[in-house]
């Protein structure tokens, strides 16, 4: 079995392909799954960078202050596709838990991933990250961490499939939550506090070109 399209879109086609086969199985009573045994995955070697072909540009595949693996850090001139980065996904059950990533420590590597790679100006790069680049030159340490999903874990380990089942005030599918009734209207003196303006969006002109037909 394999896959011919970019490299991302095969591994989705192919996992999703890899998930179905595990349901058929399932059903036919050919694999058996037990709820109570807990499989641990721990997810590596990402690519640093994505290429976007349509703006022809690389981008971030996790985020721009991802430290990229070590040895492969000459590898960001001469062959960006290459470089992996040094986040990880933890997985149990087949189920994404958590991610994080190790962050990039010194200024150089940081400032090739946004000028040389990221193709952002240099006096951008400046205005947005400069006291972070600056901060770098004083021996900042390596650093990273990790963010777990914590009604996803708790979901797992009550066994059901929906983390809505766990969380204490769930939100409808219309984004409200029924215990602070919130989303709420907001008063002209809280928009004015906050320089505010509400304005509504403009008709279209039925005869206009575009508009729908009735």
């Amino acid at each position: 079995l394999f896959a011919a399209d970019q490299w991302l879109n095969a591994c989705e086609i192919l996992g999703k392909i890899r998930l179905y086969c595990a349901d058929v199985l399932k059903t036919q009573g050919k694999l058996k799954l037990d709820p109570a045994q807990f499989n641990f995955l721990w997810v590596i070697e990402f690519p640093l960078l994505g290429f976007d072909r349509e703006l022809n540009r690389w981008y971030s595949s996790h985020h721009p202050f991802t430290a990229p693996v070590t040895e492969d850090i000459p590898l960001l001139k001469a062959d960006p596709k290459k470089v992996r980065g040094q986040h990880y996904d933890i997985v149990v059950n087949g189920v994404e838990l958590g991610g994080g990533s190790i962050r990039i420590h010194q200024p150089a590597v940081q400032k090739t991933i946004f000028e040389e790679l990221l193709a952002i100006p240099p006096d951008e790069t400046q205005l947005r990250f400069g006291y972070m680049l600056e901060a770098f030159k004083y021996g900042a340490p390596p650093h990273g961490g990790i963010a777990l999903g914590f009604d996803r874990l708790i979901a797992i380990l009550c066994n059901t499939p929906s983390i809505r089942d766990v969380i204490a005030f769930p939100k409808t599918a219309k984004g409200v939550c029924l215990m602070t009734d919130s989303p709420s209207s907001v008063t002209a003196r809280q928009l004015k506090d906050l320089h505010l303006e509400v304005k509504a969006a403009p008709k279209k002109d039925p005869a206009a070109p575009g508009a729908p037909s009735a």
